[in-house]
């Protein structure tokens, strides 16, 4: 819910400073009332994050994400992008599954890996949802201010805002870290014109000499500590990128066919994560564990169906295709798998042929190597 703002003689009277201060403490206590497990708030200055994207653009490890350099500054500057603002309000709220079973899927490789944080329903609606509500209860409390809510709808540099308000670190990883709760959490903003008090920013690096998240990462996505080329990342392979991923990454992403989780799954501080309690977050039966040759066999209608509501959509029927192909081309051959991939060698899209291909060919390797005739 955007709440337009309202001239000052709207007001009955100018709140004091300590209403202001009552009112953040309230803020926070109706935040983890609504679900969320912390909130900070800072100002508007992105600090070194600034420079720190312009250089990351200038790299060009964006991408094909355009988006990230479309509104410039508008980006790191929240006033400029929402006149009169003045106070960012980042809220952080724990997603993963009480049974997620990562480690065993990401071992058979007869199964699709999909990234834990999309296992339920698309956080978007349910964040929105309840920043929204949260945003009502503020202007009940203060009326006469403006209020915009963001869950990845709009050019806002949520990392930074929320490790200058204090809910982590950013991690060799790029990613937040807090000491409480690892790193598996999703970041919402609400961007207003209330000069409420800030939060210290969380400013000490838990990292040490930890490089676990570069060391693992199957692509070597890493150009160094805190510098993630999104180029060679699985998850921009496997759902930004909508055209053919490069020959040399396939073998490399072994059966992730929506995102990737190994940076998160070897940081030493998700054992202090904790389990979602959103029920909205319950993994879906058909994600959690699924088989390859099962999904590669939906049609766009099935896929469509069994993806409503859920954030797999973004990556499209096409793109899941060819992921899956890749997942395939990476499994152990079987003549099952190999029949799978014969049935979508005369497939309408370019895309999905040449990948169909590709998995085709390494099979042909793989019993050259062994000599044996597949199995099933």
């Amino acid at each position: 819910m955007n709440i337009p703002p309202t001239t000052p003689t709207a007001r009955e009277k100018n709140p004091s400073d300590d209403e202001f201060q009552s009112l953040a403490a309230n803020i926070k206590a109706w935040a983890r009332e609504l679900g969320f497990q912390q909130v900070g708030i800072t100002d508007v200055d992105p600090g070194e994050h600034e420079q720190r994207f312009i250089q990351w653009l200038e790299n060009k490890y964006q991408g094909d994400m355009d988006y990230m350099g479309k509104h410039g500054s508008k980006r790191y500057h929240p006033d400029q992008l929402v006149e009169e603002t003045s106070r960012v309000i980042s809220l952080r709220m724990d997603y993963l599954p009480e049974d997620s079973r990562m480690i065993e899927v990401l071992k058979d490789k007869n199964k699709g890996y999909i990234s834990r944080y999309t296992l339920g329903r698309d956080y978007h609606k349910l964040i929105r949802k309840r920043l929204n509500l949260l945003t009502q209860k503020i202007n009940e409390a203060m009326s006469g201010f403006y209020f915009r809510a963001f869950v990845d709808s709009a050019p806002v540099l949520e990392r930074a805002f929320a490790q200058k308000s204090g809910l982590g670190w950013f991690g060799k990883s790029s990613m937040i870290i807090n000491r409480q709760a690892g790193t598996y959490f999703f970041l919402g903003e609400i961007f207003t014109n209330i000069p409420l008090p800030l939060d210290p920013p969380y400013e000490k690096d838990h990292c040490g000499q930890c490089t676990e998240c570069l060391d693992k990462c199957p692509t070597n996505a890493f150009v160094s500590p805190y510098v993630l080329d999104a180029r060679r990342c699985i998850s921009y392979l496997t759902i930004e990128l909508k055209g053919a991923i490069p020959e040399e990454l396939r073998p490399m992403m072994g059966n992730r066919i929506f995102g990737c989780d190994d940076c998160q799954l070897v940081c030493p501080w998700n054992r202090f994560s904790k389990s979602s309690q959103e029920t909205d977050f319950t993994p879906r039966h058909q994600f959690t564990a699924p088989d390859l040759i099962d999904l590669f066999n939906w049609d766009e209608p099935t896929f469509l169906k069994l993806t409503e509501g859920s954030a797999i959509r973004r990556a499209g029927y096409e793109s899941w295709l060819r992921n899956i192909a890749i997942a395939l081309g990476n499994a152990p051959s079987s003549e099952k798998i190999i029949n799978a991939l014969k049935e979508k060698q005369d497939h309408p899209s370019n895309i999905v042929k040449e990948h169909v291909e590709w998995a085709l060919k390494q099979h042909e390797s793989k019993l050259q190597l062994i000599d044996i005739t597949p199995k099933a």
